[in-house]
């Protein structure tokens, strides 16, 4: 029987001098999911903590548990006592390894009481919310974080209960719930379901990938520093309202993923996870190496049994209670590398075998999609990961470790080197279509122009970045403005082109597809707790006045054509013509041809390059007047190559800025 890593090997042969690194991660997998399960039981029963530990009712009675093992005594303190320790309410510790539990009567605690455990450890005590606890609210006056029974009269009903993710590409829309709305406030899950899923639907895209759900006490962390991982954020609403959102986006054919944080925790102690029994290793790592140096978050211990315990047992939680269809996860880069990835190039194979490589989270993250994959087969998973770790999204079974993609995380990057660093007119062609192209093709790869994090404050959006303050007052559809016209046309041909070259689907941040003008700035001391950046001006995109209204016509078109042509997934795009000095590139993907003139001045008439011998019909161009161009092509125009002795030759007209598809026909 050939081992795992024999049909990595075989697809990247660079491997080879570390096949011994390969063979030893996958025995450790295999180690330490017999570690976990002792053989008496599968992995996906290891991973159902949340079943266990908590708040349930049970058989007519109210049991709780938690683990806490420096522990010394636990008292449940909430609305039932007066928020005071009564020794009616002490836990008892019922296992050696620090579980605590205590059984109530069915009367003792209604829906919508409010609780949290008091903690007393050698030397200290203090109030902590349970761990695994679901449900939990923030008072608006005093702002404290409490733990919430929550046991509504009836379980949400699910309305298409047997949804499954379409066959046809993966187009992500990228969203936030709390600043998916106009006003200047916090959105709701209600809200989103009602007004922005139409607008995805209407859109073309058919995944959405949800950020910040999990509870966050900060609400600028963008919800990437989490406190409750079992708890969706109640700032949105409530469970049955999120719950409502996933059934309501299956019901349109959406597939629902969500941004899921094992990468750190928030280091707030009554509210998360730091210190939760009084020591600072029970869920981290001790020490320096138990905080971000970037993000002051604390970093799990990916070795530890209980810890692996907790993550796995969340994976499984999100699937079984939301019936999300996967998640994106966040932080891979941070996660495998004891560096963090911080100020690192990676540019050897050595680098993802040496010393600072966390052996362990690379276990967990394995661990982490068998479970996934085995509680939902049809389920997906992403990793965000910069550094390009080989293996990360090949199959378990082949020596990887079991994501379905990756992001390219290059090609924002370049986008942004490009246009903040240097004149559309001195943009390498060739550095462009490599860093476009530059993917594992053993590896299924998601890309994207710009995420949220290229609009977050501090960085600029893409239309932003390309046309700068002219964005306030030139953006109607009458006004000429040069900087505008200049933005509008490079800024479709950026997405077009990123789509058009992605490997196996595409992303995009909500409003990014019209040009959203600014950047996001959550509500916080430094902008005098202002939402005014923390929300999405729709109103833009829907004004046909306004040239936005024309980029998300634009975004629309182009996602459709991925749609109905279905070119991703095919690897075998075809360069047939890179020029740096005229500023083009033209490429063929399955039976299209796309023709981009990036020159800044020159218009090409009767440019003539090799292309397969047929006939050719324009299905879009960036440069009609409804996209906000210079309507300087005839629509739908048909072109015929003519035979030269090395084969066809193709002769078109190609305006300055302009981007053309054309579909071969048979």
């Amino acid at each position: 029987m050939k081992e795992p890593q024999s049909a990595l090997l075989k697809k990247d042969p660079y491997l080879k001098p570390f096949e011994e690194h390969l063979r030893k991660r996958s025995a450790a997998v295999l180690q330490k999911e017999i570690e976990l399960t002792q053989k008496k039981s599968l992995l996906i029963d290891f991973a159902s903590g949340h079943e266990y530990f908590g708040l349930h009712f049970r058989k007519g009675e109210w049991i709780f548990r938690e683990w806490a093992p420096h522990a010394e005594a636990v008292y449940l303190i909430g609305d039932l006592t007066g928020w005071s320790e009564n020794l009616e309410f002490a836990l008892k510790r019922i296992h050696p390894d620090g579980h605590w539990e205590i059984r109530m009567p069915a009367d003792l605690l209604n829906h919508g009481s409010l609780y949290r455990l008091r903690m007393h450890w050698p030397g200290g005590s203090g109030d902590r919310i349970p761990a695994y606890v679901r449900r939990v609210i923030q008072d608006p006056v005093t702002l404290i974080f409490n733990a919430q029974v929550w046991r509504p009269d009836s379980p949400y009903s699910w309305r298409h209960p047997d949804f499954s993710a379409p066959s046809e590409p993966f187009l992500i829309y990228e969203a936030h719930v709390g600043m998916a709305q106009e006003e200047e406030r916090i959105g709701t899950y209600v809200e989103f379901t009602e007004k922005v899923i139409p607008r995805i639907v209407r859109a073309g895209y058919n995944a959405i990938q949800l950020m910040a759900i999990p509870e966050h006490p900060y609400y600028a962390s963008f919800g990437y520093q989490v406190s409750s991982f079992f708890a969706p954020s109640s700032r949105f609403g409530t469970p049955e309202d999120l719950k409502h959102l996933i059934d309501m986006a299956h019901g349109q054919g959406l597939t629902v993923l969500m941004d899921l944080v094992h990468s750190h925790a928030a280091s707030n102690e009554v509210e998360g996870l730091s210190c939760f029994d009084g020591t600072e290793y029970q869920y981290f790592h001790q020490g320096p190496h138990g905080v971000h140096p970037a993000w002051g978050s604390r970093c799990f211990d990916y070795g530890k049994p209980q810890v692996l315990h907790f993550l796995l047992s969340n994976c499984r939680y999100w699937l079984d209670e939301f019936r999300v269809d996967g998640f994106r996860f966040d932080g891979v880069t941070s996660m495998l590398y004891l560096h963090h990835g911080m100020a690192k190039d990676f540019t050897s194979y050595a680098d993802y075998f040496d010393d600072s490589v966390d052996e362990d989270a690379l276990t967990y993250l394995t661990l982490a999609n068998k479970v996934i994959h085995e509680v939902r087969p049809q389920a997906i998973t992403i990793a965000e990961d910069v550094s390009g770790m080989p293996g990360l999204a090949a199959p378990i079974e082949e020596g990887g470790y079991g994501f379905d993609f990756r992001f390219a995380m290059g090609v924002p990057d370049l986008w942004i080197r490009l246009t903040k660093d240097l004149p559309d007119e001195a943009w390498p062609m060739g550095r462009l279509w490599y860093e476009l192209n530059n993917r594992r093709p053993e590896e299924k790869t998601i890309s994207y122009a710009e995420s949220h994090d290229q609009a977050l404050v501090g960085d600029q959006t893409l239309l932003f970045r390309l046309i700068g303050s002219a964005i306030y007052e030139h953006m109607r559809v009458d006004d000429n403005h040069l900087s505008v016209d200049r933005g509008v046309a490079l800024h479709k041909m950026i997405r077009l082109i990123t789509l058009a070259t992605a490997g196996d689907g595409y992303l995009n941040f909500m409003g990014n597809e019209f040009g959203h003008p600014e950047w996001i700035d959550f509500p916080r001391e430094g902008n005098v707790w202002s939402f005014r950046f923390a929300r999405r001006q729709w109103r833009l995109a829907d004004d046909p006045g306004l040239k936005y209204h024309q980029l998300g016509k634009f975004d629309r078109d182009m996602v459709q054509l991925a749609k109905r042509m279905r070119f991703f997934g095919s690897q075998s795009i075809r360069l047939l013509k890179e020029h740096d000095h005229e500023k083009i590139l033209i490429f063929m993907r399955k039976n299209l041809l796309f023709c981009f003139n990036f020159n800044y001045l020159n218009s090409y008439y009767n440019y003539r390059f090799y292309a397969p011998i047929g006939k050719y019909k324009m299905i879009l161009d960036s440069d009609a007047a409804c996209f906000g161009g210079h309507g300087r092509l005839t629509p739908d125009q048909i072109h015929v190559t003519t035979e030269s002795r090395t084969g066809g030759v193709l002769s078109l007209y190609l305006p300055s800025r302009t981007a053309i598809v054309l579909q071969k026909e048979a």
